[in-house]
């Protein structure tokens, strides 16, 4: 072939770039029914498929996830238990560390996330992003700068920041619980479907449940708590017309903070 240089740079560039999407195959001058293996092949298959993709016992990571977690009597041991937790699949799909919470770990509300984003995996520290700096308006506006402690549903930032499959929270959710009860808050505030869906054990969707008064209450302990679903900030920088919902919601979290307590 009588190419150009210029041309097998381009050529060497664009494989180049495939080889590092992931494709290591071209077509073939005629066509190849890949369908049909042999015996001994599709044995090989199966066993490379075992060793790459082994099997998770979802259990047995809840199980040590709650055992540490009960371990820790202060938040800040039950912080670092969570860093040294490999249980969880999201720790080894990139995230850079463990981004557990922040905020008054006496303070009479708990705030539930979803997940860490791209400026909280580098921060360790959760909702410090646009959608961090926006809540943080919202609540020094509702009078509730200092009495939150903000925490998400998983520790780990998802690929792509995509949303926690109801897995990787199961997984985290020993340690969201011992926060809980730790805190014993007077109020909790969820932030997003996927939070709400997560504590709650519930299926309905965020806008049936938002502003609606729930209850929380652990398995052990005799802990329990009123909960209040609202709309994540993060959907707010994108529908800004709903800010008014949520700030009805934190209007009425801060009117149960100056209820008294219950006996």
């Amino acid at each position: 072939m009588n190419a150009e240089p210029r041309d097998i740079a381009a050529i060497e560039s664009l494989l180049a770039f495939w080889a590092d999407a992931g494709v290591d195959a071209c077509f073939e001058d005629a066509a190849v029914d890949r369908t049909i293996v042999i015996a001994p092949a599709l044995k090989a298959v199966a066993k490379a498929t075992e060793s790459v993709t082994p099997a998770v016992n979802t259990a047995d990571q809840t199980s040590e996830a709650r055992r540490l977690a009960n371990g820790a009597d202060t938040m800040e041991t039950l912080a670092e238990a969570a860093a040294s937790f490999k249980g969880c699949e999201l720790v080894g799909m990139g995230a850079r560390q463990c981004v557990f919470g922040r905020g008054d770990p006496q303070a009479p509300v708990l705030i539930v996330g979803e997940a860490p984003g791209a400026d909280e995996d580098a921060a360790g520290q959760p909702f410090v992003g646009k959608a961090g700096k926006l809540l943080d308006r919202m609540l020094d506006a509702a009078g509730l700068t200092g009495k939150v402690f903000i925490t998400n549903t998983v520790f780990w930032r998802p690929p792509g920041n995509r949303t926690p499959t109801p897995q990787e929270q199961a997984v985290c959710a020993p340690f969201v619980e011992r926060a809980f009860y730790l805190m014993k808050p007077r109020a909790v505030l969820l932030l997003g479907a996927a939070s709400t869906k997560s504590v709650l054990k519930t299926e309905d969707g965020i806008m049936r449940t938002r502003g609606q008064w729930k209850e929380w209450r652990l398995a052990e302990g005799d802990v329990s708590a009123p909960v209040m679903p609202t709309l994540h900030p993060a959907f707010l920088l994108r529908q800004p017309q709903a800010k008014r919902q949520v700030w009805a919601d934190l209007l009425e979290l801060a009117a149960k903070l100056d209820e008294p307590p219950s006996s």
